[in-house]
């Protein structure tokens, strides 16, 4: 499984990669527990969920959590992605580390989930492979 930039790999695989937003605002409590427990306790979050294709096939389901104090500065441009992959932003950030990634399986799908740290601030992305996904070619 790959530890860096899923859209970098994915447009290896395509030759467009596009995202379909489904929900991004802002949310007050976080569900399910287990990423309310990777977070700082905050006022709001910046919930982003999308799903990223490879010449228009489904391939990832992502969903991005942002506590309200982390889109300070430049980085309040998380809130104004649309359609821009989460990868090509944060890739090109210098300021950028990863506290964890978590790999798993769960009903079949392969399952990412990186806390990282943007400018000393936390954001939690998960990202859930769906069948079609070039992750899953031997």
């Amino acid at each position: 499984m790959e530890l860096g930039s899923m859209t970098r790999r994915f447009e290896q695989h395509c030759q467009k990669v596009t995202v379909m937003p489904y929900q991004e605002g802002f949310i007050d409590i976080i569900e399910p527990d287990d990423e309310k427990a990777c977070l700082p306790q905050s006022r709001r979050y910046w919930l982003r969920e999308v799903v990223l294709c490879g010449d228009e096939v489904p391939w990832l389901l992502g969903r991005t959590l942002v506590p309200e104090e982390t889109l300070t500065g430049e980085d309040r441009k998380l809130v104004n992605l649309r359609t821009v992959p989460l990868g090509r932003y944060l890739f090109q950030e210098t300021a950028l580390s990863r506290d964890f990634i978590h790999i798993g399986q769960q009903n079949g799908y392969w399952l990412r989930r990186s806390r990282f740290q943007l400018s000393d601030k936390p954001l939690l992305l998960t990202e859930v492979f769906l069948p079609a996904s070039p992750v899953y070619e031997k």
